[in-house]
């Protein structure tokens, strides 16, 4: 039987080759900090945000993806801006219920060799390069976050927000997980790590469970009400920001 090898990205083999010169170390590092300060220029200004992370296979149609699609109008109801990570999916789907109501609806897509392109869905977008700078965007500028059903991708971002609200990095900002039938095996383990001591008890309600739409709105907004500070942001004609 031939021998399969695996072609490895150019990008991605920057992480399997341990120590390179310094010139390309620092080449790398100016790149990443030039793809930050590109993010933060095209999202500062979007508003407050709410997440919605999940798979990008779900098709018009399938339960999630009209799920998906209603949590963008409750979004775009609630007077919040629709952030995806811009490509196809559950991405789509919640930009475009927040497009088709006239919410805003913004998207970080990531370059990857299959799946991912942006969706149609959306007042602006940016791509990024590597994940690690995705997911900072992605949870910078969002005051609550719904994690859709998904894969690898979807769960690497749920585990590094859950993460960042039990170590108290970010404010204990509603997370929402939709879909109880897909979760709840991953809800049992929560129970087992809380059994065995690795997480705390208390750690169990940073998150919301349900298959109710409404209910994980109302959820949302609650925390709204009596948390979310109005903080206007200003626009320096210094640094070349238009209105």
């Amino acid at each position: 039987m031939a021998k399969t090898e695996r072609i490895i990205p150019a990008k991605e083999s920057l992480y399997l080759d341990g120590p390179r010169s310094r010139l390309h170390e620092f080449s790398f590092a100016w790149g990443v900090f030039i793809q930050f300060i590109k993010g933060y220029r095209a999202l500062h200004f979007v508003g407050p945000c709410i997440t919605v992370f999940g798979s990008s296979r779900f098709i018009e149609g399938h339960p999630y993806y009209e799920a998906a699609r209603g949590f963008g109008k409750r979004i775009a109801a609630l007077g919040f801006t629709t952030m995806t990570g811009g490509g196809p999916g559950i991405m789509e789907a919640a930009n475009r219920g927040a497009y088709e109501s006239n919410g805003l609806s913004v998207g970080c897509n990531i370059k990857l060799p299959f799946e991912q392109h942006p969706n149609p869905y959306m007042d602006k977008w940016l791509t990024i390069d590597y994940f690690f700078i995705r997911k900072v965007l992605l949870v910078k500028y969002s005051y609550a976050f719904i994690i859709m059903p998904g894969g690898f991708g979807t769960m690497d971002e749920f585990f590094e927000t859950i993460t960042l609200a039990q170590t108290k990095v970010i404010k204990n900002f509603p997370i929402v997980l939709y879909g109880k039938t897909f979760f709840q095996p991953l809800m049992e383990v929560f129970d087992k790590m809380v059994q065995e001591g690795t997480v705390a008890k208390s750690d169990n309600k940073l998150v919301l469970l349900t298959d109710d739409i409404e209910e994980a709105m109302q959820y949302i907004q609650a925390y709204m009400a009596k948390n979310y500070p109005v903080k206007p942001r200003k626009r320096l004609w210094w640094l070349f920001e238009k209105g």
